[in-house]
């Protein structure tokens, strides 16, 4: 029983000790290119949310005048 509780806490140390390594290596970007990378990201964001209004706008038009 003892050999397993030492078994789980030194899986446990070396799955915290390789997540360490994995953030070390990390490269995070600068302050110029994630403003670019944000800026581009809400302007898709923007871009599909008016496609898909436009898109369900018709959808529902269409809908409407098959039903009437």
């Amino acid at each position: 029983m003892a050999e397993e509780v030492k078994k789980e806490k030194a899986q446990k140390k070396s799955w915290f000790a390789g997540l360490k390594t994995e953030f070390k290596k990390i490269i995070w970007p600068d302050k110029k290119t994630l403003g670019k990378q944000t800026v581009a990201v809400v302007v898709i964001t923007v871009l599909l949310g008016a496609i898909i209004a436009v898109l369900d706008s018709a959808v529902l038009e269409g809908i409407n005048f098959l039903i009437r």
